[in-house]
């Protein structure tokens, strides 16, 4: 690789890290995460950048990024990599992710602990794939979560883990983290309009998310 390359190489990992330490900032701004709980990471070609173990993300500076192979080898970084880097390179080996952010948002979490996928509340339920469902409990950190987590996002874009979180990926930082508050808000809905005693809340079904599903592939501005 020339010079050259070489700097713009380095500029785009400047710049991944930049926005994976504002994402994670928001992430604890917006009450998805409490104190060094959950993690983000974003894709610069063969490097994962990813949030470190138990560091506070209003300290982290471009002195703390941390970059790994998709094996987990370390590329560069002093810090450790985050404790669920298994769920996050489990994510880039099987779907064309650009980042992924993992929280631990309390109706999220709270309805991973009551059924095994998100009922279909909310037409946005299409954005994310279809209903959002529950991975298997495991360990934290482990290969064993991070398969559970596989199988729970099949053609899907966002999972609950029981008992623990969510996960969600998109193309940017900015997609998987407006997948993730997108999802707690739904799960936030789902908890409110189920709570109205001897009142079931009335759910999408399958052939009306599929007509959403149709109708967002042409959402948002023509592009030129």
């Amino acid at each position: 690789m020339t010079e050259q390359g070489r700097q713009d190489a380095q500029d785009a990992i400047d710049r991944a890290w930049r926005d994976l330490v504002t994402t994670a900032r928001r992430t604890a701004a917006e009450g998805l995460v409490v104190g060094t709980s959950g993690n983000v990471s974003v894709r610069v070609g063969e490097t994962v950048l990813v949030t470190p173990s138990g560091v506070p993300y209003d300290r982290l500076t471009p002195a703390d990024a941390v970059g790994v192979d998709l094996d987990g080898g370390r590329l560069f970084g002093d810090l450790a990599p985050t404790s669920e880097l298994p769920l996050h390179l489990e994510v880039y080996r099987h779907t064309g992710a650009g980042a992924v952010v993992h929280t631990h948002a309390v109706h999220a979490t709270a309805v991973s602990a009551l059924v095994p996928e998100l009922p279909a509340i909310h037409y946005m339920t299409a954005a994310l794939g279809g209903p959002v469902r529950v991975a298997r409990y495991a360990l934290y950190g482990t290969e064993e979560l991070a398969r559970n987590m596989r199988e729970a996002l099949r053609d899907r874009s966002a999972c609950l883990l029981q008992n623990h979180g969510t996960v969600t990926y998109g193309d940017s930082l900015d997609q998987a983290y407006d997948r993730t508050a997108q999802l707690e808000w739904m799960c936030r809905l789902w908890l409110t309009a189920s709570s109205v005693p001897g009142l079931s809340p009335t759910l999408l079904s399958e052939g009306q998310l599929n007509e959403v599903s149709d109708q967002l592939k042409g959402y948002g501005q023509p592009r030129h």
